[in-house]
């Protein structure tokens, strides 16, 4: 993985998700996300531990249990890279953090009024969400 790709990692950028190839976050999920990164996204996204827990499919104990530079497991670090992903894909959408950050948690029409953020805990939620969002990139009334 080229090391400029590694910045949201070390807490620069959710956005930098949006330049890594899926081969990249294949490998950085198999390695495994660190606590460090987790609160990078956390504070980037604006969540608490509980919702994100909730939005991860785990235990708050879980997330707020581990430590600074330890690991989380591969399949828990593919759901954080997974959601990350969504958020830097909606912050380069929408244009404003903020305003994706808000629209996450409100009710959607074409989610058949459920919030976006309530489908984010699996793998078929996420690509729902993330297709919505990309029909909203194309200008497709969602």
């Amino acid at each position: 993985m080229p090391s400029d790709k590694k910045r949201i990692f070390l807490g620069a950028s959710v956005a930098d998700l949006v330049t890594m190839t899926s081969l990249e976050k294949f490998a950085l999920a198999k390695t495994g996300v660190t606590k460090k990164t987790l609160e990078a996204i956390k504070e980037k996204a604006g969540l608490d531990y509980d919702t994100l827990a909730s939005g991860l499919g785990t235990a708050r104990a879980t997330l707020i249990n581990t430590k600074g530079n330890t690991k989380f497991s591969p399949s828990l670090s593919e759901k954080i890279v997974g959601l990350a992903d969504i958020f830097a894909y909606g912050y380069r959408v929408f244009e404003e953090e903020e305003r994706f950050n808000q629209w996450m948690f409100k009710p959607n029409k074409a989610l058949g009024g459920v919030m976006p953020f309530d489908l984010v805990s699996n793998q078929f939620g996420r690509e729902e969400v993330r297709n919505l969002i990309g029909r909203i990139e194309y200008g497709v009334y969602s």
